[in-house]
């Protein structure tokens, strides 16, 4: 039920440089419709790094590991999240499935992809444990060898928790160019990183070395290039009027970014998009460092 991409399946052969990215972001992340032009940018930052891109998603009773575009538009606010428990059940049961974080680095790890590109990762909700909610994401990344390039956490949830919690499953926090982690629209702020890294080619070495010694995931926070500033009051109207409504679990990430995007007339759509880009063309320049590692490994 896995199905891997011509292309992707190529580049993995020859040992090349190969970037996952999710389709949460395009289902889920922006207004219907615009969601699919963010997919399809990342893939073309990816490309521009000089990498190829593995969309993953869940059609037609397959885990789909690099999609075109008309199978990308397919991807719309109607289909399925799917983390790493649901990507199963969404093949067998025939369901449109968006991959989460959590659910594109199983089937990454599954094709053997070490790179994913982002926004920002999940983690740790605000209040825990009412409600208990920790996102899947964070156990993925702990058993999975790969590097995330991602804003920090997503700006909704409990930074400093989510980060107490990577340290406590050994993932690596790298600040790229910053000694704190990005807080997704803000470029500082955040607790400290672990690690400071200058350059893809450094945090390449540092992820190679980490999975030498039998780690898994490490993330890397690039700090936007435009950050926005005073979004916080507005995450905090956003997560009340969620409470306020009922929403809880898988459907507070969609909720709480609509009223973002609403409430500041666009700017933090505006803000998501260009650092999704960003973090895309990191993520593709990352792997290029890594893949030429592993053909040294040989």
């Amino acid at each position: 039920m896995i199905h891997v991409a011509d292309e992707v399946r190529e580049a993995l052969a020859a040992g090349g440089a190969v970037v996952a990215l999710e389709t949460t972001l395009v289902a889920h992340g922006f207004p219907p419709g615009e969601g699919v032009e963010v997919g399809l940018e990342s893939e073309r930052q990816v490309r521009a790094a000089g990498a190829v891109p593995a969309t993953v998603g869940v059609l037609d009773g397959e885990v789909r590991i690099g999609l075109t575009a008309e199978e990308l538009g397919r991807f719309g606010p109607e289909s399925r999240k799917a983390g790493p428990r649901d990507l199963a059940a969404a093949a067998v049961q025939g369901a449109v499935g968006a991959t989460t974080v959590g659910g594109t680095l199983a089937a990454a790890r599954a094709a053997g992809i070490r790179v994913l590109g982002t926004g920002g990762l999940g983690g740790v909700h605000r209040g825990f444990p009412d409600p208990p909610d920790v996102s899947a994401d964070l156990a993925q990344l702990a058993r999975t060898p790969a590097l995330v390039v991602s804003a920090g956490v997503k700006s909704l949830l409990d930074v400093p928790a989510t980060v107490e919690l990577l340290e406590s499953l050994g993932i690596p926090v790298l600040g790229f160019r910053v000694d704190t982690l990005p807080l997704f629209y803000a470029a500082a702020g955040g607790p400290p990183v672990s690690a400071r890294v200058e350059s893809a080619e450094e945090a390449a070495r540092i992820a190679d070395t980490h999975w030498q010694l039998g780690g898994a995931g490490v993330l890397l926070g690039r700090p936007p290039d435009e950050p926005l500033e005073h979004v916080e009051p507005l995450v905090e109207e956003a997560l009340a009027a969620a409470g306020a409504a009922g929403v809880s679990g898988q459907a507070v990430t969609p909720f709480v970014l609509a009223h973002l995007h609403r409430e500041s007339g666009g700017r933090t759509e505006a803000a998501n998009k260009a650092l999704v880009a960003q973090n895309a063309r990191l993520a593709g320049e990352v792997a290029l460092e890594i893949a030429a590692l592993e053909q040294e490994h040989r």
